[in-house]
C-alpha cells in the first residue's frame, strides 16, 4: 500500500534569523552545548500545528526535560524542495550545527521534478555536511502510487543509497504508522495532526537519540 507523504506546495517563507523552537521544559543558556538542526518541508515546519506541537518541538521538549543542553532548531519551511535545502545551506551555516536531521524530497516528488536532480541536491547537502563536521540522520519519503512505480521506486532508492555512501544513519521513512490514517492527520489527509505528530516525534527519536548522545560526550 502506498503511503502518501507529500507536503503542501505553499509559498516559501521570507528567510529571517532562525526561529528557536522552545519546549515545555527550559535548558539554561550557558548550559546549551550542541545544535541539532531539522531541515525540511512543511511535515518540518508543522503545517498546521501550534509551534510547540510540531515533531521538532516536542523532540527539544524531551531533551530539555532530561536536562540534555541542546539548542533545537527548526529550518523546515512549507513548499521547500531539495533545491531549496541546498539554496539555504549557507544561511543555516552561520551557526556552528553538530547534528542535521534532513527529510526532504516530498515536493519534488509532488513537482515530478528528475529523480536525478533530487539525488544531486541531496548529495550537495550531505557533502557541505561532511565537510563542516556535522553529522546527518537522513529521512526518507514514500510516495502515492497515481506517481507511477518507476518513479516511485526510483525516489525510494535515493534515501537508502546515499545513506550508505555517506555512512549516515537512515530513518526510512517519517511518516511510519501515521500516513493515510484519518486518526493521526489532519483533514488534508496528508500533515500529521497533534497525535500524529507525537507519534512521529517518538520515530524520529529512535533514530536521533543514539547520534545526540554520542555527540553530548
Amino acid at each position: 500500500m502506498a503511503l502518501v507523504v507529500l507536503a503542501g506546495a505553499c509559498n516559501r517563507q521570507a528567510q529571517g534569523p532562525l526561529p528557536q523552537i522552545r519546549g515545555a521544559v527550559a535548558v539554561e543558556p550557558q548550559a546549551i552545548r550542541c545544535t541539532l538542526v531539522f531541515l525540511g518541508d512543511s511535515l518540518t515546519a508543522g503545517q498546521g500545528l501550534a509551534k510547540e506541537q510540531a515533531y521538532p518541538a516536542l523532540i527539544e521538549a524531551r531533551l530539555a526535560a532530561e536536562g540534555r543542553p541542546w539548542r533545537v532548531i527548526n529550518a523546515g519551511i512549507s513548499g521547500d524542495t531539495t533545491a531549496g535545502g541546498v539554496a539555504r545551506l549557507d544561511w543555516i551555516y552561520k551557526q556552528k550545527m553538530d547534528v542535521l536531521f534532513v527529510c526532504l524530497g516530498a515536493n519534488d516528488g509532488l513537482r515530478g521534478i528528475p529523480v536525478v536532480e533530487t539525488e544531486r541536491n541531496l548529495r550537495a547537502i550531505l557533502a557541505r555536511a561532511k565537510k563542516e563536521g556535522t553529522q546527518v540522520v537522513l529521512a526518507g519519503i514514500q510516495l502515492p502510487e497515481n506517481y507511477g512505480k518507476d518513479y516511485r521506486t526510483a525516489v525510494s532508492r535515493i534515501f537508502p543509497r546515499l545513506a550508505k555512501e555517506y555512512q549516515v544513519p537512515l530513518l526510512p521513512f517519517l511518516l511510519e504508522g501515521v500516513a493515510m490514517d484519518p486518526r493521526l492527520n489532519q483533514p488534508d489527509g496528508i500533515h500529521p495532526n497533534a497525535e500524529g505528530a507525537r507519534r512521529v516525534a517518538d520515530h524520529v527519536w529512535s533514530a536521533l537519540d543514539p547520534v545526540l548522545r554520542t555527540h553530548s560526550h
